[in-house]
């Protein structure tokens, strides 16, 4: 029954993450047409004024990024498995494996989900900084798109 455990869990695993990289994305894109006729210097200096405007208006995310960023999601990931998996275990009659197997991939689960997280808010301020610059164009006479 042991082995089937392991199966079970190094299974569930595999699922839990896409197998594709998803790669990061940069700030959204922003496409500037001057309506008005400026010329190129002013909508290089209407640009940099509104990328100063849309930065006080929407910052960049502070998430904390770096070693150790996403051991809270790893700790209660581990935990909630471990707890599966020793009721798992017990069924089988090993508890204390059933623990282990599934501490390992509930940290995984976790960590997964701790990254998405962050993701969603980075991803969430670009698109806010986007829409500040967005509305300083368009207040100056650009179509943007």
């Amino acid at each position: 029954m042991t082995k089937g455990l392991i199966t079970t869990a190094i299974g569930l695993t595999i699922l839990a993450f896409p197998v594709a990289v998803i790669a990061q994305q940069g700030a959204p894109r922003v496409f500037v047409y001057p309506n008005k006729g400026q010329t190129k210097a002013q909508q290089d200096s209407d640009t940099a004024a509104c990328q100063q405007w849309a930065s006080q208006q929407a910052p960049p995310s502070q998430a904390p990024t770096g070693p150790g960023t996403h051991t809270r999601g790893v700790v209660g990931g581990a935990a909630r498995g471990a707890a599966v998996g020793a009721a798992g275990g017990a069924i089988g009659g090993d508890a204390g494996k059933g623990a282990a197997i599934g501490a390992v991939a509930g940290g995984a689960i976790g960590r997964h989900r701790s990254k998405q997280q962050q993701q969603a808010t980075q991803a969430q301020g670009q698109n806010d900084w986007a829409r500040a610059f967005a509305a300083c164009m368009d207040s100056r006479g650009y179509s943007v798109k």
